[in-house]
């Protein structure tokens, strides 16, 4: 019934390739982790510079953001009466809730239309349906997020945008849109993650 040839090849062979594994010599060494030195190497043929890059990702950039130096070159300094108001009328996010109006926008490639406030991103909106957008600086300074309004005419007929760096005129009036800083103003459809 049971081949004792058979049972004595296969205890063989089990015991070689243990002694195998635990034959000095055959283990696995993992590689020594040079990342610190390469960057460090990367870092050196970097010239320094003078400003701030978008969320500061430079090597050697400007240790303070681009406001907060105070006109004249002296940081400390206090707004003057009417700055700060000014500063937040641009800002569709500091509309109340109970203020901010209700628009209808269609996601074309996600098949469904919601509706979203004047006080919200079309990116946060869409994150709040558990939909997968793409984005990466949520700043308006890459295109990751960008998206299409495919009912024609300038972008900025249905959104407004708040810092904007990256797209410009000829771009917006194809109707692209830079989902991560987009406030809707009208009702409107949008493809998601085209990008011009």
């Amino acid at each position: 019934m049971v081949d004792v040839l058979g049972i004595s090849v296969g205890a063989t062979l089990v015991l070689i390739v243990v002694a195998l594994h635990f034959s000095r010599g055959t283990e696995w060494q993992p590689a020594e982790d040079i990342s610190e030195k390469l960057l460090e190497r990367r870092a050196a043929t970097v010239p320094e510079t003078d400003f701030p890059e978008p969320m500061n990702r430079s090597i050697g950039g400007g240790a303070a953001a681009a406001g907060a130096v105070a006109a004249g070159g002296e940081a400390g300094g206090e707004l003057e009466e009417g700055e700060a108001e000014a500063a937040d009328d641009d800002d569709p996010s500091a509309i109340p809730d109970d203020e901010a109006e209700t628009f209808e926008i269609e996601f074309v490639k996600e098949g469904q239309t919601i509706e979203i406030k004047e006080n919200e991103t079309v990116l946060d909106a869409g994150e709040d349906e558990g939909w997968d957008l793409p984005y990466a600086c949520r700043q308006g300074q890459c295109i990751s997020c960008a998206g299409h309004i495919t009912d024609g005419g300038h972008s900025e007929d249905y959104i407004k945008h708040h810092t904007n760096e990256m797209l410009g005129d000829e771009e917006m009036s194809e109707g692209y849109t830079l989902t991560c800083v987009a406030y809707p103003i009208s009702d409107f459809s949008i493809e998601t993650g085209e990008s011009p």
